[in-house]
Order: structure tokens, then C-alpha cells, then sequence
């Protein structure tokens, strides 16, 4: 892995920020603090638990992870953020067939728990995988910032951050299904699956150390508005200010309106 060059540093209430030269040094420093944090939870517990993203936003964050070598990989238990409601689990943009093609596949973990978006009973298996969730407590999240601030899919008006669930079914916003069309995950906007099931802010935050990966251009509005605007469920990433577990991760392009 090649060296990483922090441009600048800074930090918003709680919350320490990095700037990265690149997308490429971005994702490569997180997946290093990434490793920390997963080696500290192994030699304390001999296991870690890590609930991961999708996008293409994590991408140079997980081909830099796969690649490291001194992660006990066996150990570790993997979960994930959220799913489309009924979407088919081969479908392209199926996020747990995501995940085993860019990450899973590639480490052989202990586990890997898929959020159940297709379940017969969606409540009940809400209620089941937060009850997995509450059973291995999450010693890293790393997660992204959608376009229109969103943590997972906690999209503004419907993102609670005191929800007394973890796990819930969330209709989706538009600015969320036309990102997901943007990225090129879909077609057009009427392949977009309407609900979700997520994880909920108060489920991410939970985990002892939290990472926030965000690279490109077409985030640089939310993250300056996340960390500059009142924090507000209407910017669902501008909780993370108040967590002092958490960093957030930039290359030049998304921090290019700080």
C-alpha cells in the first residue's frame, strides 16, 4: 500500500476531519485506521464486529482493507447498513451482492450477516437482526454520507435520531433513488425501489469507533452542510459533530466547499 499525505485536519465540535489529496490516499488511510480498530477489538476479545457501507463512495476504502495483511480475518463478523425492500438478491444493485464481490468474497470472515430485504415477515426480521446487532455490539462502523446527507438510508424528513428502533422498513427520499440512478445502479428512476430496510443513526452510533468515507465532487455540498448548518435530522451526517468516537474522511473534491 502506498503512503498517504494528510493535506489538512481540522475538527468540528467533536468531530476530527481529514482531507486526503485523492480518493485513492483516502480510502487507503481509513482502511489503516480501519485495521486499528479491528486489531484493538480482536486482541481485547479474540473477535471483532464490523458493520460496513456500500456505494461506490467505499470503494478505495475496501480494496485497500481486503489488502491488508495482518488482519485476522477469521475473527471477525461482518454486517452490513441496509437493503432494498424485494429487490432480487442477484440484482446488480443488491448491496449484500455488493459487498461479497468487492469485499466478502475476497477475506473469508467468521460471518457475514445480509440485512434481510426480502423476508417474508419484514417486521419480524427487522426485529431479528437487531436482536444480532444488540448480540455482537459493533466495534466499527464505516459508513459514507449520501448526496443529500444521509447516514445509511436515513434520509431527511424520515432520519430520527433518537428512533427507538435499530432496524426499520424507511421509504426512501428522491434524492436518494436518483443518486442510486446516478452512480449507475439503475436504469432509470423507476427501478428504484421506493422502501428500504436501514439501520437505524441510533444503531450506527452505537459502535465503539465510528469512520465516515466521503470522496467525490457530488458530496461536497452535503458535507459542508453537515458540518457548517445547525445540526438537524434534515442533514442526518451533521450528528456525527457530536460524536467524539467518530471520524470523517475527505479527498479534495468533497471538501472542496469547507
Amino acid at each position: 500500500m502506498s503512503e498517504t499525505t494528510t493535506i489538512s485536519t481540522a475538527k468540528y465540535e467533536q468531530l476530527p476531519v481529514a482531507i486526503y489529496g485523492s480518493n485513492e490516499e483516502m480510502g487507503q488511510a481509513a482502511a489503516l485506521e480501519a485495521r486499528e480498530r479491528i486489531n484493538e477489538a480482536i486482541a481485547e476479545k479474540d473477535e471483532a464486529n464490523v458493520i460496513l457501507a456500500t456505494g461506490n463512495s467505499q470503494l478505495t476504502f475496501l480494496r485497500a482493507l481486503r489488502q491488508l495483511e495482518d488482519i485476522e480475518w477469521q475473527k471477525v463478523n461482518l454486517f452490513h447498513m441496509d437493503e432494498y425492500l424485494d429487490l432480487p438478491p442477484d440484482h446488480e444493485a443488491s448491496f449484500p451482492r455488493f459487498l461479497r464481490r468487492h469485499f466478502v468474497d475476497w477475506i473469508s470472515p467468521r460471518s457475514f450477516h445480509p440485512v434481510p430485504g426480502r423476508a417474508d415477515d419484514v417486521e419480524k426480521a427487522c426485529r431479528e437482526y437487531e436482536a444480532l446487532l444488540r448480540q455482537y455490539p459493533a466495534d466499527l462502523v464505516a459508513s459514507g454520507l449520501g448526496e443529500n446527507g444521509h447516514l445509511a438510508f436515513n434520509d431527511p424528513p424520515f432520519a430520527l435520531f433518537d428512533d427507538p428502533v435499530w432496524v426499520k422498513v424507511i421509504e426512501l427520499a428522491d434524492a436518494s433513488r436518483k443518486q442510486q440512478v446516478g452512480e449507475g445502479h439503475f436504469g432509470s428512476l423507476d427501478e428504484v425501489p421506493t422502501h428500504a430496510i436501514t439501520l437505524t443513526i441510533p444503531a450506527l452510533l452505537a459502535a465503539r469507533s465510528m469512520l465516515c468515507l466521503v470522496p467525490e465532487a457530488r458530496k461536497a455540498e452535503a458535507v459542508r452542510a453537515c458540518l457548517h448548518e445547525p445540526i438537524s435530522e434534515e442533514r442526518p451526517g451533521s450528528i456525527l459533530r457530536r460524536q467524539p468516537h467518530a471520524l470523517l474522511f475527505l479527498d479534495v473534491d468533497s471538501a472542496a466547499k469547507l
